[in-house]
């Protein structure tokens, strides 16, 4: 949990990376770090993910690179390999949590409700996703959590963007939130690392 704290409270966003072309993983971790967003989550839905964490990881100073969208608890042990830092699932199932039980590098359950919250308490976890947060109940579902869960916090994520960051970062019980709104498909595309930057220090900027 410490350790988690450490890596989330680095910045207010946590910038969600889908990289399908490899040559654009290195250029863009440095336009964030740069830009004042260390902490990156590269999901595992590419074939060359684990690569683009092994490049960043590699070669972008400062960043603090981790995996998402992990399904497999087996696959903690490549990506510690790879140089990810942390890891965070869509979702979470009792072998996910006793599969990464003492595991080499952090792993954050994602929840959806107040029942898998107290599952995640059972295994002595307090620090989740909140995925998809939007779908899931937004912001009014998180001040729900904080009656009966206060020592809990979260990352939500699903659904934010630049307009709404502010109000969740706002919330007791949130620690940062994870969107990927300052990386646009189109600039991604054609590889405009000077406009990702500037929507990347608008990010950096959303303090409560």
């Amino acid at each position: 949990m410490i350790a988690i704290d450490e890596i989330f409270k680095r910045a207010p966003v946590l910038p969600v990376l889908a990289i399908s072309n490899l040559a654009h993983a290195v250029p863009l971790a440095s336009a964030l770090v740069e830009a004042g967003l260390p902490v990156l989550e590269v999901t595992l839905r590419t074939p060359i993910a684990l690569k683009a964490i092994e490049a960043i990881a590699r070669h972008v100073p400062g960043a603090i690179v981790g995996a998402g969208t992990v399904l497999r608890a087996q696959d903690l042990s490549a990506l510690h390999s790879a140089g990810a830092v942390f890891a965070i699932s869509p979702g979470a199932t009792r072998l996910l949590y006793e599969g990464t039980s003492g595991g080499l590098i952090p792993w954050i359950p994602a929840i959806s409700s107040a029942s898998e919250i107290m599952l995640g308490l059972e295994y002595g976890h307090q620090r989740f996703k909140f995925f998809p947060a939007a779908a899931s109940g937004g912001i009014p579902a998180l001040k729900s959590f904080y009656g009966p869960f206060a020592d809990v916090r979260f990352c939500p994520t699903g659904g934010i963007d630049a307009l709404n960051a502010a109000a969740y970062l706002a919330l007791p019980n949130v620690l940062t939130v994870g969107g990927s709104w300052m990386v646009p498909p189109e600039a991604l595309t054609n590889a405009d690392w000077v406009t990702i930057g500037t929507l990347a220090r608008a990010a950096r900027a959303l303090n409560p």
